[in-house]
């Protein structure tokens, strides 16, 4: 019966069906097909092999990059880098949203890279472990170098302490972020931008002239969240064009992506401390190794301090229980390159490669990530 199915399958054209055979043969046809979808259900997906690249089998589970356990006193780093698997169609700006980094920190931590087309298959270091800024753990910190955000909430005697984190973009050169310490004083819900005059006469010589007040709406670069800071005229917001954060754009506000400040918005009560650091070079502790962060120091500091690594040596000298406690070559170069991923610098530490060699290879798109929305 089964070499006559198939022959009948094979070699029978329409035109030439034997009416009085095609009842049986159709009725062998339904029958055996029944057992190869009985055999398929049974054996499962192994059935049929995965066409997948090899990149894209491997993957892990990312592991979220915005909020973590605090570490005691102590110990300083938080996180671990991941490295994504690019997809044909991504860029760097699309990865550092869906991990919650900014732009010049992806950029930063894949020199060389195309931040436009890293292409499919192509290994994208997401520099999400992160030194604490040497700053009280309490509140906002905000180190302007990195260009990120922490937040120490309060928590309950039951619950353990937590760090959160986000990128965020700063004033640009002209129009610094100051430094300080200032205190949340208000809360506003779609809020409306009254435009400094500075701002309009700015914007007016640029050809690009703007209203005395936008209200809330899409055209509102305040975004549907602000907290307004005790340091006259600057606030902490989110925005209506998601690309600046992580860049060095604003007139001196400090904004986030509208998921973030979603998130950290009710989070934060009124009166909330807010401490401006600006630390390129941060020096931390974990599993008895000492690490550095390093950025490149902001275009004022960098004018100022030309070639010299002082200020990394400061930072770890802060930390280190004594100068034989740092491979010093090794620092240098970690700040040279200033790539904005913590290095262990402790005598036989691991380098970079290493660090990079054992990070978990997750997928370009978490899933907790932002629906893309074509804003970047």
């Amino acid at each position: 019966m089964v070499p006559d199915t198939f022959s009948w399958a094979v070699t029978t054209h329409p035109w030439d069906v034997n009416p009085a055979t095609t009842s049986r043969n159709g009725a062998s046809w339904i029958a055996w097909s029944a057992i190869l979808c009985a055999c398929i259900y049974l054996s499962g997906c192994s059935t049929f092999p995965d066409w997948r690249p090899s990149w894209a089998r491997s993957a892990q589970p990312p592991t979220p990059s915005d909020r973590f356990l605090l570490p005691p006193e102590g110990t300083d780093v938080v996180g671990t880098v991941q490295i994504a698997i690019a997809r044909r169609e991504d860029t760097l700006s699309d990865l550092a949203r869906r991990y919650d980094l900014g732009y010049e920190e992806i950029v930063a931590a894949n020199p060389g890279m195309d931040p436009w087309l890293p292409g499919e298959g192509t290994q994208v270091v997401l520099p999400t472990q992160f030194v604490l800024p040497d700053a009280p753990r309490e509140g906002l910190v905000l180190n302007l170098a990195s260009m990120r955000l922490f937040y120490y909430p309060r928590t309950g005697a039951d619950e353990p302490p937590r760090v959160i984190t986000h990128p965020v973009g700063i004033g640009r050169e002209g129009w610094q972020t100051p430094q300080g310490t200032a205190r949340i004083t208000e809360k506003i819900v779609q809020p409306t931008w009254t435009v400094p005059a500075s701002v309009r006469r700015e914007h007016a010589e640029n050809g690009d002239p703007l209203p005395p007040v936008v209200p809330p709406g899409p055209d509102n670069p305040l975004g549907e969240f602000a907290m307004r800071l005790s340091l006259p005229g600057y606030l902490i917001h989110g925005t209506n064009q998601p690309y600046g954060v992580g860049i060095r754009v604003s007139h001196g506000c400090v904004r986030l992506y509208p998921e973030d400040i979603a998130r950290l918005f009710p989070a934060v009560p009124e009166g909330t401390r807010v401490t401006i650091v600006n630390q390129p070079y941060v020096a931390g502790w974990r599993n008895g190794q000492l690490y550095l962060e390093a950025h490149q120091p902001l275009a004022e500091d960098a004018k100022r301090w030309g070639k010299s690594l002082k200020p990394m040596e400061q930072a770890l000298a802060a930390k280190a229980p004594g100068p034989a406690a740092v491979n010093w070559d090794k620092a240098r170069k970690v700040a040279r390159e200033a790539r904005g991923i913590p290095i262990p610098v402790s005598p036989d530490s691991p380098d970079l490669a290493d660090v990079l060699s054992t990070a978990p290879r997750v997928p370009s798109t978490p899933p907790w990530a932002p629906a893309d929305d074509g804003q970047g």
